[in-house]
């Protein structure tokens, strides 16, 4: 999806020109995927005006993220969310995908560089659904992907790292190659996992099942957020490891991220989900998420970060 640019971009405590967000070619992050990063978003609500959502979590876990792998972050995570919001400002964006990054930058070769400088930016610019507005609707066709995920004691897979998005995009470009949507993948044992960058729920009985942390997951926070409003309205949340099978019988299934929302999915590997537009489950859930935009849902858990005062 093209990038839609935006007036400027925040980099290492100054607002510069977008065009001017540049770095040398010779960047460690580039040679090694020395970066971490988070994807966030910013919602103009119709009761708290422009807001950015889950503000303070994304960047406590970026920090988490910087720390696995010796990424010095000199801001603290209230700089970042008010370094957030002022960038969103001066770009006159009341809704937005943002995209904090941090990463090691030119000085040194080599894996173990430790004398690195840290760069940090934040660029906001407009973005809608990442799966498509018909895909929020109707549904999405996904396929299980012939790639596995990382192996415990590989790489961190609970860290959101550059490095980590180069099995997403063999995931992904494997899918779209097959007339997918999107792409599942398995963990280094078989089970679920993940899509190419997106959590995964499935339904079955009325009870939601969801992989857990030890699968080769990111803990995503959009996936936290449906997770407590769904036990909000009063349905089981279980964490367990899924057979691939379980997708097959499934009633429901639906994907979650900040990128991708609340998206259904209508078929795997061309099977089709339960029976066809009836997924009252996923779509209790997706009212409640895109409710704390409107007002229908109450922000009890302070999630929503006004961009103004």
């Amino acid at each position: 999806m093209p990038i839609q640019e935006a007036k400027v971009i925040w980099r290492n405590g100054e607002l510069v020109p977008w065009a001017e967000a540049t770095t040398h070619v010779m960047t460690h992050g580039l040679h090694y995927g020395t970066g971490v990063f988070e994807g966030m978003r910013a919602y103009d609500t119709s009761h708290a005006g422009s807001i950015v959502f889950r503000n303070r979590e994304h960047f406590e876990r970026l920090r988490f993220s910087a720390r696995v792998y010796g990424i010095n972050l000199a801001y603290e995570v209230d700089d970042l969310m008010a370094a957030t919001k002022e960038t969103l400002r001066a770009n006159g964006l009341k809704s937005a995908y943002i995209r904090p990054l941090a990463f090691l930058g030119y000085g040194e070769m080599g894996p173990s560089s430790t004398n690195c400088e840290t760069d940090v930016i934040i660029a906001a610019f407009p973005w809608g659904a990442y799966l498509g507005e018909d895909g929020l609707k109707n549904g999405i066709d996904v396929c299980v992907s012939s790639w596995r995920r990382s192996a415990p004691g590989t790489i961190p897979a609970g860290v959101k790292a550059a490095g980590n998005y180069l099995s997403s995009r063999l995931i992904s470009v494997e899918a779209k190659s097959r007339g997918f949507a999107e792409g599942i993948g398995l963990s280094h044992d078989g089970y679920v996992s993940e899509g190419a960058g997106e959590n995964l729920f499935l339904i079955r009985n009325g009870r939601i099942y969801t992989p857990p942390g030890a699968a080769s997951i990111l803990m995503g926070i959009t996936r936290d957020t449906a997770m407590t409003l769904a036990r909000k309205l009063g349905y089981e949340v279980i964490e367990q490891p899924i057979a691939r099978e379980m997708l097959y019988g499934a009633d429901e299934i639906f994907l979650t991220g900040t990128a991708a929302e609340v998206t259904p999915v209508r078929s795997v590997d061309r099977l089709n989900v339960g029976r066809p537009g009836d997924n009252p489950v996923t779509r209790a859930i997706q009212d409640a998420f895109f409710g704390l935009f409107t007002g229908e849902t109450e922000d009890e858990w302070g999630w929503l970060d006004p961009v103004q005062g």
